[in-house]
């Protein structure tokens, strides 16, 4: 194996293991079992996700490849594509504009300042307002959106005092919509409740994590997608509060759809070393 070197960063808390892959020297056959090993939370370095850099395929200053915790290929990832932005610039990959190939399709981010950055978000391809999960005999209206294409799959389901629902309660009606036959690949599950003008406080179950995380890019860009087209939110600035801080989401709104979808907000460096985890190194 050779020697890896990594990035540790979080966005509002959602955490990614970044590797510098641009060289080809880690064979993409491993990718999936370094996410599986790494994100290890206590037996290794723990993340919600990985995330690795290669020179890019078509016209973009490089690619994006994001893994989640369990080893399973994820279409993209909007909090990671935020923290690989800094990451591209601050390597000089890329200016303080970028041109970012994932999975789902192009992404472009903008430098803001030194720990904030902003990323357009793949557009909505799915969208559909009114549906209802049945889950244990009773129904959820839920909405579901797709970004991008492939997309990345989202429920977004209202629920009332969501910040003091029971935790327990609320992990096991997530991880039954999330795998629910309703959605065909799953769904990431977004929980919301209104919190004020053009805010809300979000909660999501995240596919390939099967948890709560502490933010959601992909995730509050879907919910205020929702929104917006049910005319709740202005889709201008609108505030999403999750646990790990606040994210701003901007959808311009045509006609009956979203044209453009942007994500802004905080990143953090946490780390930067060596990988040495001798479960990859027998």
């Amino acid at each position: 194996m050779p020697v890896m070197d990594f990035w540790k960063m979080n966005g509002a808390g959602n955490d990614f293991i970044i590797l510098d892959n641009r060289s080809g020297q880690i064979p993409r056959e491993r990718f999936p079992e370094l996410a599986r090993v790494l994100c290890r939370r206590r037996l290794s370095i723990g993340a919600d996700g990985l995330m690795v850099v290669e020179r890019p395929q078509g016209d973009a200053d490089y690619r994006m490849t994001f893994y989640n915790a369990d080893g399973s290929l994820g279409e993209m990832c909007g909090n990671g594509a935020r923290c690989v932005c800094r990451f591209g610039y601050e390597q000089g990959l890329a200016g303080e504009v970028q041109r970012v190939e994932t999975t789902a399709g192009l992404v472009t981010g903008a430098r803001i300042d030194r720990r904030t950055y902003r990323v357009r978000l793949n557009t909505p391809s799915v969208v559909g307002l009114d549906r209802t999960v049945s889950v244990d005999g009773t129904g959820w209206p839920c909405a579901y959106v797709e970004l991008g294409n492939p997309g990345v799959p989202h429920a977004v389901v209202q629920m009332e005092g969501l910040r003091t629902r029971p935790q327990e309660e609320l992990r096991e009606l997530g991880r039954k919509l999330r795998g629910h036959s309703t959605f065909p690949k799953g769904a990431n599950v977004n929980f919301y409740e209104p919190c004020g003008t053009d805010a809300v406080y979000l909660r999501t179950y995240e596919r390939g994590v099967e948890d709560f995380t502490y933010a959601c890019g992909t995730g509050a860009g879907s919910t205020v997608t929702v929104l917006t087209l049910q005319g709740t939110v202005s889709g201008r600035g609108v505030r999403v509060a999750t646990d790990g801080g606040v994210l701003v989401i901007d959808a311009e709104r045509r006609g009956d759809g979203i044209e453009a979808l942007f994500l802004t907000g905080p990143t953090n460096t946490v780390a930067r070393g060596t990988v040495t985890d001798e479960s990859l190194f027998p």
